[in-house]
């Protein structure tokens, strides 16, 4: 949020699945508005709101959506919440869900885009609990300090374009708010291979690629390429 004054236009997150890019200032006022929209939807602070995404553009928006307004993301199964952002409305009953902001529009879930394009929430909470995970809450201070050395140790800059090929959806979010932390960009492949990785680190000029430790194993041996264990964005909050 800090970096798109200066980032202003510049992307930040581009999406392969969807072909979506957005740059930080697109970004930023996305995550006000989504804020702004669940707290028409009645969202109170500290209530729990499921966020059932893959990696890509909408799940960091999703995520801090929720958390600018005062709410707490909650990933992962077992959650209990009154509000979802999803993909679908696949389970939404079984979990006690009373309304789903689907991404993919389905008959009988209201689309993820009526939370956005009716004003925006300018000014969000800086501190107190953001983040639900395996019955762990972590809050803003916790996880950006835990960001803020992650960029010191692991040399992101803002001239780095990072490809993301990581499919667990923390470790996904992760790398996404340490890339962007850092005002770096951030390609999220999809499905990730070994050859899709080669190809679009190539296209996209990358720097650094986080992938799983046997697909990230394998893409060493380009100099131009930094490559890092997933785990590594992860290890210092859940070891």
């Amino acid at each position: 949020m800090r970096a798109a004054p200066r980032r202003g236009d510049r992307p930040a997150v581009s999406d392969v699945r969807t072909g979506e890019v957005l740059s930080y200032s697109a970004f930023t006022r996305r995550v006000k508005q989504v804020a702004a929209g669940l707290h028409r939807h009645g969202l109170r602070r500290g209530e729990r709101v499921l966020v059932r995404l893959p990696v890509g553009a909408a799940l960091p928006v999703a995520v801090h959506g929720v958390a600018w307004a005062g709410g707490v993301a909650a990933l992962g199964p077992g959650a209990d919440a009154r509000l979802m952002i999803g993909q679908s409305p696949y389970d939404a009953s079984a979990e006690g869900v009373k309304r789903v902001f689907a991404v993919r529009s389905e008959p009988g879930a209201p689309p993820f885009g009526e939370l956005l394009g009716h004003g925006a929430l300018e000014f969000g909470p800086l501190a107190g609990p953001a983040l639900a995970l395996a019955g762990r809450v972590f809050d803003h201070d916790e996880l950006a300090g835990d960001l803020r050395g992650l960029v010191t140790r692991l040399a992101v800059g803002g001239d780095d374009v990072v490809l993301a090929a990581v499919s667990d959806a923390f470790k996904g979010l992760r790398l996404l708010d340490l890339a962007l932390m850092a005002g770096a960009h951030v390609v999220v492949a999809h499905e990730p291979t070994l050859v899709g990785c080669r190809v679009l680190a190539q296209e996209r000029r990358a720097t650094l690629a986080v992938a799983p430790y046997d697909l990230a194993k394998r893409l060493l041996g380009d100099p131009a390429l930094r490559v890092v264990d997933e785990r590594a964005v992860v290890s210092s909050l859940i070891p």
